[in-house]
């Protein structure tokens, strides 16, 4: 498959606030052609940018909402897939630890993708470049997300997102699969202590996906380019 010089049409989950607004932003910049998927596409605004920015509905934990957007896409050549978006879920450790908490954290962060990835395999191989980058964390690595936090579920959540990734990227070679870690990103979730600010993490993913190559499948990469631990 040739790599096209064109603009990529870029779905990204989660668009409306934090990283996933400055992805969409960031590509938007680019010249990309952004479908920015949201619970709430109402509330999301956007700065103006050289490319068009387009909110669309999207529960990421919810198998119904992903069908839905799925059937409004359609016929729709999506270049590149961000799954972004992502919970945090309780964080006292095993003893505040419930089942309802732990369930929805997968939903939304690990079986999320995996549908959302099944749902527009179709539109990405009617697209030029067939990426799917996913928004990973150190939390889910074996050798460096370990330390005194609770965080069972979102620990946990990223580990299996990271497994289920290698597992589409073995399986559908025609698709460029990405694992990333965004950095400790200022955002609502990663809190006003972050060492990376959200432009800066997502400037530094874009130039990322957007340089991907086949061959960099099956690859965990820090927003600047750095390897991440197994």
């Amino acid at each position: 498959m040739s790599r096209s010089t064109e603009p990529p049409v870029v779905l990204i989950t989660g668009a409306n606030r934090g990283l996933g607004r400055a992805l969409a932003q960031s590509f938007a910049t680019a010249g990309a052609t952004v479908l920015a998927a949201c619970r709430d596409p109402a509330s999301a605004t956007f700065a103006p940018s050289h490319g068009a920015i387009r909110p669309l509905p999207l529960d990421a934990g919810n198998p119904d909402s992903i069908a839905a957007l799925a059937l409004a896409l359609a016929g729709q050549p999506v270049d590149i897939l961000v799954n972004n978006a992502g919970i945090r879920g309780a964080m006292g450790g095993i003893d505040t630890l419930e089942p309802g908490d732990f369930g929805a954290v997968m939903a939304v962060n690990a079986l999320g993708p995996l549908l959302l990835t099944r749902a527009l395999r179709p539109n990405l191989l009617a697209g030029r470049r067939r990426v799917v980058a996913m928004i990973s964390s150190s939390s889910g690595s074996m050798t460096e997300g370990l330390d005194p936090d609770g965080d069972y579920a979102y620990r946990a959540s990223k580990a299996a997102l990271n497994v289920m990734t290698l597992k589409l990227g073995y399986d559908f070679p025609d698709l460029t699969c990405l694992l990333f870690h965004p950095g400790w990103v200022r955002t609502e979730m990663g809190g006003p202590e972050a060492t990376v600010d959200a432009d800066t993490a997502a400037n530094g993913l874009t130039r990322l996906i957007l340089a991907a190559r086949p061959q960099d499948s099956g690859t965990f990469r820090r927003w600047n380019g750095d390897p991440m631990g197994w």
